[in-house]
């Protein structure tokens, strides 16, 4: 006989998401945001896209600052999480869906640029072999390791949950 219960320490394998899944945690989230926005009487624009399996929701705006309390890098996050969370209990799966608001994916990116950058020229002038970055998520880590890579150095993460970051030495 075979059991469908899986033991607390067991962990769930993650099964890739079909595009179609992706479109419908857009949607799910695009809802969700709208509420939301509605809520608190900000006008936005949703933009949804699918890409590197992972459902992408951009908020928008015409009107030049009306997003600019909602762009903050930690407001983001949390925005991005309850998302998640809203996503995962419409549809029962685990969702990996990144938002932008207002363009802060791009400025973050962008500082993600400079630490790297500040990194490699430490690295460059031979004070050390490696050089250690602040913790970050993980959608942070990855953009620093496509990065590092780009600059032709090699890039580990290391550590545990929220002090999990990365490091970077020569290629």
């Amino acid at each position: 006989m075979t059991s469908d219960i899986t033991s607390p320490t067991s962990t769930p394998e993650r099964v890739a998401a079909t595009v179609e899944q992706l479109e419908q945690e857009g949607d799910v989230a695009a809802d969700f945001l709208e509420e939301l926005l509605d809520i608190a009487d900000i006008d936005g624009d949703l933009a949804l896209d699918v890409k590197s399996g992972r459902a992408y929701v951009s908020l928008e705006s015409d009107q030049p600052g009306s997003l600019a309390l909602l762009s903050d890098p930690d407001t983001v996050q949390a925005l991005q999480e309850l998302t998640r969370i809203a996503v995962q209990n419409r549809t029962g799966r685990f969702s990996r869906l990144i938002l932008d608001v207002g363009g802060s994916r791009d400025q973050r990116q962008r500082e993600l640029e400079t630490l790297v950058d500040r990194a490699i020229a430490r690295l460059e002038e031979g004070g050390s072999t490696q050089a250690s970055l602040p913790a970050m998520s993980s959608y942070e880590r990855k953009l620093v390791h496509d990065i590092v890579a780009d600059r032709g150095f090699t890039s580990e993460s290391y550590g545990e949950g929220a002090d999990r970051h990365t490091v970077i030495s020569r290629g």
